[in-house]
């Protein structure tokens, strides 16, 4: 039986009201086209505040966030954001997280966001909340509001804290009525205003402490709930059957070939193809059993080890200048000396530990779905586009998964899962395999850097260019909130909807003559593709940061310069420089040019260090890399990472650290050695030892994180930042080690042995 759902409209209309008859300007709302109304509830609206949180008769704060925690700790640091605002005890808090139910649409996990957008929103909703409950103290004590303060939910007179009020009393478990003002958007963009006004960082009790983070006890416990736990009435278990070659559809299924196991049947709808059983392992047998005759199929991919040559050939189908200063042609024409440089970066898949995995019940009156996609509302938007029902039909449980930030298999899991449960007319729980995953997962797209320097003859760069060139990162959706956006969709015919994007980060080096742009190219195959492209973790950094910051390094070569006095002499901004010259002072940073001139040419073992450079959005990072290259085997070890990072304003400084120091773990995976394979037909990376990622062993012994504090910024995004540089930064120390320039990614041995040996 399911749960009882009590609507807040259905509690406003018989529930007392706490009004204090609190106005705030509405030029945001009446600004706004788009109606307050939730599109996936619209019990919940955007200009209130109580679409925000609520506090209940206990002193529990509810926190309605129209997100999730992808594992980075953001159910802690939001927690601690609205604690410090509404002067609460952090215990008191209650994150709602991701329930399209109960939240908004504020987006999904992207950008680094959370703590930058989301956070300040309810950061300002607290602040009105507080203003509030203080100004109706005031009306109680007869008293103003400025002669009063706040600590712990309790209310007092600062000339005699013994008059004192608790929230409760004045709240008594009713909502608080009141407006914000709404910028009219949904997802990232979404945001508020209030007229309270925020506490100035001097006061600040809770922001800036590491507390015990709320999700790591049922984690470490095995208490935690994942969607393969859901278990409901009556409920099938599913596994998809796809093509031995991509592009073939089914066009005949033998039913008796799987006759033989209990309860275990085809469901065949257009191109789309799965298996079910009562239980999982009848499933699975299912699935291997099955016999299916497929259409024929000649994709002719270019293979993995020639898409770099595919992407320099083919037609670009879209060229878009990102940024462009001055005349880059004529700087190149009066320039004493032209260098150019290109650097290739592999097609990456998520690999996420745990495949897609969602548990979908769709009846008459709608579904109701549990998934750990990074983007609910997306979800129930598109499950709705992809069952023709209307989207407040459709109610997503957001619950905590095995995450790969991006747009990973678990958007098409959850799409699977719902049009076999409409089709079945039972719950069913589709999970991914291991193959399908590596396999049919959206993947970040391969790419190649073109990039050129005019120097003139004082060394000073007078003209720059970097062009990107790659396969749109919106092939598919980055959220899967239209059919066409998953595998399922596109089986059953969904019209595509692909956009021609790839994106620059932002350019922080100053010349007088400069172009930044980047071109894409036609997709590989157009619909249900193994190859499709989108967004994964840092969709803007490593793939073109490995170009843009090693051609940095080449031309500070070119000039005879350290490659830290030489990036310093084309930033600007104060907070990039700061970056730059404290990593490189945490580092040790001894300065001369690259390569060093000591390398024993008689020893297999040679060190080096690199440093690279990147503001994104308003965060500020710069890494130094060292590394130990041996020259006989071609492997490539980091030996320590050094990072100076500023996010402004610091939440939860040792979340930040562990945030910090996980990317660059990754990153260094991404570097040394992930990269899919595929042949003519197919992907052909479907396991850990053809998709390999780093071992433990592996990974840097020594990670030294310094956080620039700047209390009095707004604070910016940290979930992906550092990752991009990871690339560029070991390239670099090797380039110092051996004075050999790797133009590609991965590092992997033999490439490494053919490079020292060209």
């Amino acid at each position: 039986m399911r749960e009882l759902e009590l609507s807040r409209r259905a509690f406003l209309s018989t529930s007392g009201v706490f009004m204090i008859g609190h106005a705030t300007p509405d030029a945001w709302a009446q600004a706004a086209k788009t109606s307050p109304k939730s599109p996936n509830n619209p019990d919940l609206l955007a200009d209130s505040l109580d679409a925000y949180l609520a506090i209940d008769k206990t002193g529990k704060v509810d926190v309605f966030y129209g997100a999730i925690d992808g594992g980075q700790g953001l159910e802690t640091s939001i927690a601690q954001m609205v604690a410090e605002e509404l002067d609460v005890p952090l215990s008191s808090i209650r994150m709602i997280m991701g329930d399209t139910r109960r939240t908004l649409n504020m987006g999904g996990a992207s950008g680094a966001q959370g703590v930058s957008r989301r956070g300040t929103s309810l950061m300002k909703a607290a602040a009105l909340a507080r203003q509030m409950l203080v100004e109706e103290a005031a009306r109680k004590f007869g008293a103003k509001p400025t002669d009063l303060d706040v600590k712990d939910g309790v209310i007092y007179l600062r000339a005699n804290p013994a008059r004192r009020i608790a929230y409760t009393k004045i709240v008594r478990g009713r909502p608080f009525q009141a407006k914000v003002r709404w910028n009219g958007q949904w997802g990232n963009p979404h945001d508020i205003a209030t007229d309270a006004p925020l506490k100035s960082y001097k006061d600040y009790r809770v922001i800036g402490q590491s507390p015990r983070r709320a999700d790591l006890t049922s984690k470490v416990f095995g208490e935690q709930k994942f969607p393969g736990d859901v278990r409901l009435p009556g409920m099938l278990h599913a596994r998809m059957v796809r093509p031995p070659v991509a592009g073939a559809v089914p066009t005949s299924v033998d039913e008796t070939s799987i006759r033989h196991i209990p309860g275990a049947k085809t469901v065949h709808i257009k191109n789309f193809l799965a298996v079910v059983a009562p239980k999982e392992w009848d499933a699975v047998r299912a699935l291997r059993a099955v016999k299916v005759e497929w259409s024929q199929s000649n994709p002719a991919f270019p293979t993995h080890r020639e898409i770099h040559a595919h992407i320099r050939k083919a037609m670009v189908t879209q060229r878009t200048i990102e940024k462009e200063n001055g005349k880059v042609e004529e700087g190149l024409v009066k320039a004493a000396r032209v260098i150019s440089g290109e650097y290739e970066y592999p097609t990456h898949s998520h690999a996420s530990m745990g495949p897609g995995c969602a548990v979908v019940d769709v009846r008459a009156n709608g579904a109701t779905i549990y998934t750990s996609t990074q983007k609910p509302h997306y979800a129930a938007d598109g499950v709705a586009d992809l069952l023709n029902i209307p989207r407040e039909s459709v109610h997503v449980v957001w619950m905590f998964g095995t995450g790969s930030y991006g747009r990973n298999d678990q958007g098409d899991a959850t799409a699977d899962a719902a049009v076999l449960s409409k089709a079945l007319g039972a719950p069913v729980r589709v999970q991914w395999m291991r193959e399908e995953s590596l396999g049919w997962d959206p993947k970040g797209t391969a790419s190649v850097n073109f990039c050129k320097a005019g120097i003139d003859e004082k060394g000073e760069v007078i003209a720059y260019e970097l062009i990107s060139r790659g396969f749109s990162r919106e092939n598919v959706a980055t959220n899967e909130g239209r059919a066409s956006g998953t595998l399922a969709g596109q089986l059953l015919g969904a019209k595509l909807e692909p956009k021609n994007t790839f994106n620059i980060p932002f350019a922080s080096y100053t010349f007088a003559n400069n172009r930044v742009g980047w071109e894409t190219i036609s997709p590989l195959m157009d619909r249900a593709s193994p190859l499709r492209s989108t967004h994964l973790r840092d969709p803007y950094g490593p793939p073109i940061l490995f170009g843009s910051e090693c051609f940095m390094d080449e031309i500070a070569v070119a000039v005879d310069m350290d490659p830290v006095d030489f990036r310093l002499r084309y930033l600007t901004h104060p907070r990039d420089k700061d970056a730059v010259r404290i990593a490189a002072e945490k580092a040790g940073w001894r300065k001369r040019a690259s390569p060093r001139k000591d390398i024993d040419s008689a020893s297999d073992v040679v060190e080096g260090r690199g440093i690279a450079y990147r503001r994104h959005f308003d965060t500020f990072i710069a890494l130094v890399a060292e590394v130990r290259v041996n020259r006989r085997s071609g492997v490539v070890e980091p030996t320590r990472l050094v990072c100076a990072h500023d996010v402004g304003l610091i939440i939860n400084p040792e979340t930040l650290r562990h945030v910090i120091e996980r990317q660059l773990i990754y990153g260094t995976s991404r570097t040394t050695v992930e990269e899919l394979a595929w042949d003519r037909n197919m992907v052909t990376s479907i396991d850990w030892n053809s998709y390999p990622v780093l071992h433990m062993r592996h990974a840097p012994p020594r990670i030294d994180i310094h956080l620039i504090e700047r209390p009095e910024a707004a604070p910016s995004g940290a979930a992906e930042m550092a990752l991009g540089l990871v690339p560029a930064a070991m390239g670099n120390a090797v380039f110092d080690a051996t004075g050999v320039r790797l133009r590609k990614i991965p590092f992997t041995p033999d490439y490494v042995k053919t490079m020292l040996n060209t």
